[in-house]
């Protein structure tokens, strides 16, 4: 883990991952998309509005993710202060909050014909909106940390107190009575008929594959930013 901090090593590494897991998550997902568009029958209550199950949950479990992803950085960074950790945690906030709202837009949409209402303040779309919100500040905190040159520690520990949220999401509709469905998934176990079941796991893996490349690809981004400052930087001292 510490090899591949070193940037050098990173960006040899991440310069033929990228494009690999794009286009991997990019043919799964467009495959899991067609599949559960045009194959699957349509639900028994539900109807063919179940279909927009395999959008909005692979956006809900990387909206989660995402934000899971910014705290194990954020950790990585707060204890061994590895070089990368920061610009990881930096790259994994915007996709993270495209996913969200992805969420957020698709439950809405699906709660309409469901429920008879757009929304609903209940625990898990209340918590939901609450990380669109936690993503929105993390990104505003970790660039103005970075354009004014201040350590990255005070965006780390945001971004490990927001994992509070986290569980929350996971267990509200345990917690609370609620109008959202139970857990369908859960260890072991799986309410999901298989017919549903088989292409909804192929679309969390393929969108789950196109996050890691967007990650990937956004943190070769920062960093050459990064390399490109400390350069002019350099030329500058130098000329005077």
């Amino acid at each position: 883990m510490h090899g591949f901090a070193n940037p050098k090593r990173f960006l040899t590494l991440a310069s033929w991952l990228t494009p690999l897991l794009l286009v991997a998550g990019l043919v799964s997902s467009a495959g899991a998309l067609w599949w559960g568009l045009t194959q699957v029958s349509p639900d028994r209550l539900m109807g063919e509005t179940v279909r927009i199950l395999f959008l909005h949950v692979p956006a809900a479990w990387l909206g989660m993710g995402g934000w899971t992803a910014i705290a194990i950085s954020s950790l990585v960074y707060l204890v061994w202060r590895h070089p990368l950790a920061a610009l990881a945690a930096r790259a994994a906030a915007v996709p993270g909050l495209v996913f969200t709202l992805i969420c957020l837009v698709t439950g809405s949409i699906w709660g309409r014909p469901t429920w008879g209402t757009w929304w609903v303040w209940d625990g898990r779309l209340t918590s939901m909106l609450v990380l669109a919100f936690l993503y929105a500040a993390y990104i505003a905190l970790a660039q103005a940390a970075a354009r004014e040159g201040v350590s990255a520690r005070i965006p780390a520990i945001f971004g490990l107190m927001g994992a509070i949220n986290i569980p929350i999401i996971n267990r509200s509709v345990v917690w609370w009575n609620s109008l959202h469905q139970p857990p369908s998934i859960t260890m072991g176990n799986s309410a999901i008929d298989g017919e549903y079941l088989a292409p909804l796991l192929v679309a969390v893996v393929g969108f789950s594959l196109i996050f890691g490349g967007i990650v990937l690809a956004r943190m070769r981004a920062l960093l050459a930013d990064i390399q490109t400052e400390a350069r002019l930087r350099r030329r500058a001292s130098e000329a005077l």
